[in-house]
């Protein structure tokens, strides 16, 4: 049976990233070994959204929070990047920031029901 869900973020200085994850978002994590940190993620849900191309599937990345100004005042206090400005859509508040060394990913205040913590 599946027991959890393990999540690779892609990145070309995984150290400023691993950095970022540890020190700016405060992951818990265990080393894995020569520092190549494995991070506890928050608790999770996963979505299926339709495409328009049949071959053009992607995977996407959000954290969720309980209220999205504050934490972007906050992890903006820290210094983190954010990208684009907040957007309001039916589904959520929603953001996106730059993790040092490997992309973005998205941030958002969800408005429907959530499915992290069903049992």
């Amino acid at each position: 049976m599946i027991t959890g869900a393990h999540t690779i973020v892609y990145a070309t200085d995984a150290e400023r990233a691993r950095a970022f994850f540890r020190d700016i978002l405060g992951l818990p994590n265990v080393d894995a070994g020569d520092g190549w940190l494995i991070f506890r993620s928050p608790p999770s849900e996963l979505a299926v959204h339709p495409a328009g191309d049949p071959d053009s599937g992607r995977i996407e990345l959000y954290l969720m929070c309980d209220d999205l100004y504050a934490t972007v005042a906050e992890l903006t206090a820290k210094g983190v990047e954010f990208i684009g400005g907040i957007s309001e859509a039916s589904w959520g508040t929603l953001t996106s920031f730059r993790v040092p060394g490997a992309g973005e990913i998205g941030l958002y205040q969800p408005r429907h029901p959530v499915a992290y913590d069903l049992d």
